[in-house]
């Protein structure tokens, strides 16, 4: 099923023709337009890709920046010792063979009943999990915040770092729980994922940590709302334990979210025009699925049709993505963001418009696939089976 979003295809009103809403974070270039937007069921149109897009002065607030993220964001983080790890979830291999293969057995007889479609998304979340490397490389290419040494004691690399040691569990959790469970094609998730590690993202940020932490900020809380979902699938399925691993991921993400959307908040304190340009920027682009390029080797439209079923059993929907935006939107306080330069206030009021629009286009895009009837597709990671999508 496609979920689409058809943004009208001009400026917004009262801006000037040959600038767009982020000039103010880029050079000037020629208008840029909105157009057809997807939204969770369907991979996003490749953008142009632009680089270096924040003007080198930019730098000096995220300088004058980083005693206030060792107070405020590296905080957010947990020490080693404090935290959950893979084993803590899984069977214990140090037992004898037999107690080890008992406790495999009663993981097995949870997941039996769990239907293929669950596999799916299970599968594409743990996937898109386990292609950290790409979310890493992603961050360091932004100025300002990168990690310059690959041990640098600022600040922001020191929060780069320890993030990644945290979410590097979630793709080992799900993968090592999958693996025993029998369910799933190991040797095709393997290619999966290093298809997409090979493919990389470009998700539109552009080197600039104004709109890649505007970026992150939506991700975390697309992946908390996801994860989230499976948690409650696995535990209606009659899996506890899965539900309980979803759920833990799930509170790793909040915290993460938290970690980005307080920078923005901080951006949009000592730079209101310039943060809220970043948001209407990102917005305007939409916010991609990291794991966009996904492929196994043989399905071209491998993660439209994983979204596709995604959206169908509610894990992460057209609606999410405006739920998530009017929770940034309220968050940010960004109807009430006073300071603003006009062209600040013409990204302020598309922002804070969008949702409702969203909704209603999503209406019309289900409307049309009901008229179409049901569609399935196979998936090479549950052994080619058929999934409706």
């Amino acid at each position: 099923m496609q979920a689409l979003i058809a943004v009208p295809t001009q400026r917004l009103p009262g801006t000037p023709r040959g600038r767009n809403l982020t000039s103010r974070l880029r050079p000037l270039r020629p208008s840029l337009t909105f157009r057809q937007l997807t939204v969770s069921a369907v991979a996003a149109p490749a953008l142009p890709q632009v680089t270096h897009s924040m003007p080198p002065e930019k730098v000096e607030v995220f300088k004058s920046l980083e005693g206030w993220a060792s107070e405020s964001v590296l905080p957010l983080l947990k020490p080693v010792e404090e935290l959950w790890q893979p084993q803590d979830f899984l069977p214990d291999p140090a037992l004898p063979f037999e107690a080890f293969s008992e406790q495999v057995r009663k993981l097995r007889d949870r997941t039996a009943e769990l239907p293929d479609e669950y596999f799916v998304v299970l599968v594409g979340d743990m996937i898109t999990e386990d292609a950290l490397p790409t979310y890493q490389t992603m961050i360091n290419t932004l100025d300002g915040v990168r990690d310059e040494t690959g041990a640098s004691a600022n600040p922001w690399a020191m929060w780069t770092r320890s993030w990644t040691a945290e979410e590097n569990r979630h793709g080992d959790l799900l993968r090592t729980y999958l693996y025993l469970s029998g369910r799933v094609d190991m040797l095709m998730i393997e290619k999966t994922v290093q298809y997409l590690i090979s493919a990389g993202m470009d998700p539109g940020t552009e080197n600039n940590p104004y709109l890649g932490f505007v970026y992150t900020s939506f991700q975390e809380r697309a992946t908390f709302v996801s994860h989230g979902n499976t948690a409650r699938l696995a535990k209606d399925g009659g899996d506890p334990t899965l539900a309980g691993i979803c759920g833990t991921i799930a509170a790793d993400e909040k915290r993460h979210e938290n970690a980005y959307s307080r920078i923005v908040e901080k951006l949009l304190e000592v730079d209101p025009t310039g943060a809220m340009l970043a948001i209407a920027d990102m917005m305007r682009k939409k916010i991609t699925m990291p794991a966009h390029l996904m492929y196994d080797g043989r399905d071209p439209r491998l993660f439209e049709h994983f979204s596709a079923v995604a959206q169908r059993m509610g894990v992460y929907t057209a609606d999410d993505y405006a739920d998530i935006l009017e929770f940034l939107i309220g968050r940010w306080r960004l109807e009430k963001l006073e300071g603003l330069t006009g062209e600040g206030r013409r990204a302020q009021d598309f922002v804070c418009g969008l949702a409702p629009r969203i909704r209603k286009l999503q209406e019309r895009a289900d409307e049309r696939a009901r008229k179409m009837g049901p569609q399935s597709a196979s998936f090479s990671w549950i052994f080619n089976k058929e999934v409706v999508l």
